[in-house]
């Protein structure tokens, strides 16, 4: 199955007296780079948490986005810290001392200080919580949001591989073509090197049959493409397989289209013939709109 790299996912669960809200999304990215952002005392989770998103996603940018809010029921129950209010008007009154700070704390700048508001005992013994209960709640709420990210993957990823699919068997049209044509590059050169031949031949020089095969077989080697048209049909093949398998295929589909087109810019340079020159030039601009494609697979 193949996944995109752009998808969004979210979860919510209450714990402790907090409503904890997870936020997961991806984007486009050459290589995994995971970011997290959570309340800085959870910061000893990370670790945990990275290697979850890592256990899931292969490729991309993810953001990970976790919230903690206070509930009514815990809210009702808050008290005011005076120490921590004794403590930042202190600290104020040294700065002014010390640096000539002017100004005044207001209501409002106090309550929103870190520590101000605190929660009752009754409230803090109930949203107490050890370090793996911590551990396994944070788990699991990325778990599901991870689990929403990975649907809206696989979704997207699923009508990426139909189209580079549907893509490749257009290549391989292009393919079908220009390996019958091949054969007859050779044949229309000889036909039309004699016709000049015997219209400049004025009867002052004799044909010479043998050098004039000597030409035809130099040239047939020159403008020989059977060998690019056979690695072009087992690229096509390595990239259904790809698009088919379970592991990420981005990459890999990244390489082989370079490949591919390397091969069919050898065809276009030692094909000396236009048709079979459009051919390339078609097939030139099929696979740069798979490779546009391709770009947004993991």
């Amino acid at each position: 199955m193949s996944f995109s790299m752009t998808g969004y996912g979210q979860s919510s669960l209450q714990f402790g007296g907090y409503k904890i809200t997870f936020e997961v999304k991806s984007v486009n990215n050459r290589y995994c780079e995971v970011v997290l952002r959570m309340p800085r005392d959870w910061t000893g989770y990370e670790d945990m948490l990275r290697r979850k998103v890592l256990h899931h996603i292969k490729r991309g940018r993810v953001d990970v986005v976790i919230n903690r809010e206070i509930t009514e029921e815990t809210a009702s129950v808050q008290m005011l810290s005076r120490p921590a209010v004794k403590s930042y008007l202190k600290a104020a009154e040294a700065l002014k001392d010390e640096f000539g700070f002017t100004g005044e704390l207001t209501l409002r700048d106090i309550l929103s200080m870190p520590g101000v508001m605190e929660l009752k005992e009754e409230a803090a013994a109930k949203g107490f919580a050890s370090f793996e209960e911590y551990s396994g709640m944070l788990e699991l709420g990325l778990e599901q949001s991870l689990h929403s990210l990975l649907e809206m993957r696989a979704r997207e990823g699923g009508y990426l591989a139909a189209d580079l699919t549907r893509r490749l068997g257009h290549l391989e049209e292009l393919h079908a073509e220009m390996a019958a044509l091949a054969p007859a590059v050779v044949v229309e050169y000889r036909d039309k090197l004699r016709l000049r031949l015997n219209a400049l031949n004025d009867g002052t020089f004799p044909f010479e049959e043998h050098k004039f095969g000597m030409e035809i077989a130099t040239f047939a080697d020159r403008c020989n493409i059977d060998e690019e048209l056979t690695r072009l049909y087992s690229h096509f093949e390595q990239c259904r397989a790809l698009l088919k398998g379970s592991e990420p295929a981005g990459r890999k589909l990244d390489f082989l289209i370079q490949e591919m087109n390397r091969e069919t810019n050898t065809i276009g340079s030692k094909c000396n013939h236009l048709t079979l020159v459009n051919l390339t030039l078609d097939m030139k601009a099929e696979l740069e709109k798979i490779r546009e494609q391709a770009a947004n697979l993991e």
